[in-house]
């Protein structure tokens, strides 16, 4: 007679039953990005705080604490209120344009023509194009002597050579140049959101309005715009931190000019505290960014929780 033998369940390691649990694997799934966030954000920004607080340059490196004498010297200065005044204007001005960009741009498209698919292909173009190459394409189309804008305006005869407009040498002029060229980075973003929140409205409730008589203006702002408000609103957090903080367009278009017309904070904390070696001050003027933008982001964060459907 043959005696089948019970089968004995292999042993595993307690490290195998640790791994079972859902709270340690998610902890460590979600380890690698606390660290990258804590090395490449927390110690700079608490380096910012260290050299805030002090009288640190690089022409007298020794570190003295001065408290918070540099955001007082920051706050008085004249050009800093300015500077501050046209990071508002620029932020919220290309966001406002790009979404209105944006909006009639996913609209276009959420409608059948040939040539669709290729467009949604390229529209993501301003996007992807690596920043310095767009702006110096920007900056030619918007020369003084070389405008392709002007140009134009003048082939169709709506100016004249004698009063083509200085697009750069303009403070207003070179304000809305640069709100144009951020607006135009920031617009196939605002048309995949309303593409992606578009197609998420159940269709039955835009063909109950449509039986009901609404139009097309009434279905697209009372009834689809209210339910996409809160991704719109997601991605306008995004694109409000992003400009903010960014400098690179007002760096290598204008240079903060004309007469420091177009500085932005991002730009003047740069010029202090890196190529003028006043690192205390700059790093004042950039620490000015946080609370801001703390401020934007809380009522925007609280406005999509009031919102949610």
């Amino acid at each position: 007679m043959v005696a089948i033998a019970d089968s004995v369940p292999k042993a595993h390691s307690r490290f195998h039953f640790i791994l079972d649990r859902r709270d340690v694997l998610g902890s460590l799934m979600v380890a690698p990005a606390i660290l990258y966030v804590l090395l490449l954000v927390g110690v700079p920004f608490l380096m910012a705080v260290y050299y805030s607080m002090s009288a640190y340059t690089i022409y007298n490196p020794s570190w003295s604490f001065v408290g918070l004498s540099n955001f007082v010297d920051v706050v008085e200065n004249p050009a800093f209120r300015q500077t501050l005044y046209n990071t508002f204007i620029f932020t919220f001005g290309s966001q406002i344009l790009g979404l209105v960009l944006g909006k009639f741009g996913a609209l276009l498209l959420l409608r059948p023509f040939p040539g669709r698919k290729f467009v949604r292909a390229i529209i993501i173009l301003p996007w992807a194009v690596p920043i310095a190459l767009a702006t110096v394409a920007w900056q030619w189309m918007f020369d003084s002597l070389y405008s392709v804008i002007n140009w134009t305006l003048i082939a169709l005869g709506f100016i004249t050579r004698a009063n083509a407009p200085n697009w750069l040498g303009n403070p207003d002029l070179a304000m809305l140049s640069i709100i144009v060229v951020n607006a135009w980075r920031f617009f196939p973003f605002a048309i995949v959101i309303f593409l992606a929140g578009i197609t998420a409205v159940p269709q039955d409730v835009i063909d109950a309005a449509t039986v009901d008589g609404a139009g097309f203006w009434r279905k697209n702002y009372q009834i689809i715009v209210p339910m996409i408000l809160p991704i719109v609103a997601i991605g306008l957090v995004f694109g409000i931190v992003f400009t903010f903080t960014d400098l690179s367009i007002v760096f290598l278009m204008t240079n903060g000019g004309p007469v420091g017309a177009t500085s932005v904070l991002g730009f003047a904390g740069f010029q202090t505290g890196i190529t003028s070696g006043d690192v205390s001050h700059g790093a004042a003027i950039s620490l000015f960014m946080l609370p801001v933008l703390l401020v934007v982001v809380i009522f925007m964060l609280r406005f999509i929780r009031r919102r949610e459907i």
